[in-house]
């Protein structure tokens, strides 16, 4: 295969992502893939790709990079600051890379995850039908670890439509990122808070902590107090609010577990999980209740966002 990037430097955690496997969920594999899965498809579809393509998932900061041949990128996500030869370069916008253009970054702005697309999509190992990084398994993507240093990078197909550099999402089509209020539903378990509690799980500020990773967000502020038998083990998902014995929620994220046994008192609803996906440690975070009708409705509109996305 011909390498079409090659890495200069990989940055704190750079990695091959897709959308990850959840058809192997029931087998007890994390789901992983993207942790934002808005601006993964978001810089798919700029670069003519196929939402389910893999890209690289670059955390607080961005990798550098060099174009080993012509190529189509798009970068979205956080603002790290994108340089192309040094100079300012565009997010949310399709753009041509020459033979010998370098890619790097100034540093974080906001965010904490920006995402790379390139026309073709990016080659890596795949692992139960996903191209995904499994850091905890050491599969998938690039032999199952983050970038390092000289790693080369080549296209999973040869591009099928033109290349087409411009194509750009404007700021009103996408998450609300600077918020940091995650729009969230009363959980199976939400009874087992008591009162004080559950009027604290939606009305108080939380600040993410130290511990957070792509599994999960452990939550510091208020705790809340739960009551009750304990629970047999069931199923989890992406967004859940577990309430461990601590009192300090726990937001999980794309490569969570898939069984548990802590009190679910919410459950972030998944048009929310692209703003939880760029918090960092220290970010100040908040849940608002909302309904199923909302849910929907907020879905729908990230939906046709993308879809205007879908033709060149």
């Amino acid at each position: 295969m011909t390498s079409v990037l090659r890495v200069i430097e990989p940055g704190l955690l750079t990695t091959i992502q897709d959308l990850g496997r959840p058809a192997a969920i029931a087998a007890g594999v994390p789901p992983g893939g993207a942790m934002d899965r808005f601006a993964h498809r978001a810089a798919n579809l700029l670069a003519g790709n196929s939402p389910h393509d893999a890209t690289l998932e670059c955390t607080m900061n961005g990798a550098q990079l060099v174009a080993e041949a012509p190529c189509l990128v798009a970068i979205t996500g956080a603002d790290f600051q994108p340089r192309i030869n040094g100079a300012a370069a565009p997010t949310w916008t399709s753009m041509f890379l020459g033979r010998g253009d370098r890619l790097s970054f100034d540093g974080r702005r906001t965010g904490a995850r920006a995402y790379i697309a390139v026309g073709g999509g990016f080659e890596g190992d795949r692992w139960l039908g996903s191209r995904s990084t499994s850091l905890i398994a050491a599969r998938g993507g690039m032999h199952g670890r983050p970038l390092a240093k000289g790693d080369e990078l080549s296209l999973a197909a040869e591009r099928s439509a033109p290349a087409v550099a411009g194509r750009h999402l404007p700021p009103g089509l996408r998450p609300a990122y600077s918020g940091h209020a995650l729009h969230a539903m009363p959980g199976p378990h939400v009874r087992r808070l008591d009162a004080e509690s559950r009027k604290l799980l939606f009305a108080a500020e939380f600040a993410v902590s130290r511990e957070a990773d792509r599994m999960g967000y452990r939550l510091e502020g208020h705790r809340l107090a739960t009551s009750g038998d304990e629970l047999l083990s069931f199923g989890l998902v992406a967004g859940a609010v577990q309430v461990p014995r601590s009192g300090q929620p726990i937001l999980l994220m794309a490569d969570h577990q898939t069984a548990g046994g802590y009190p679910v008192v919410a459950v972030v609803i998944s048009a929310s999980m692209p703003i939880a996906a760029q918090l960092a440690p220290g970010d100040a975070v908040r849940f608002i209740q909302a309904t199923a009708a909302e849910a929907s409705r907020r879905r729908l509109t990230l939906s046709s966002a993308l879809a205007t996305l879908s033709a060149p």
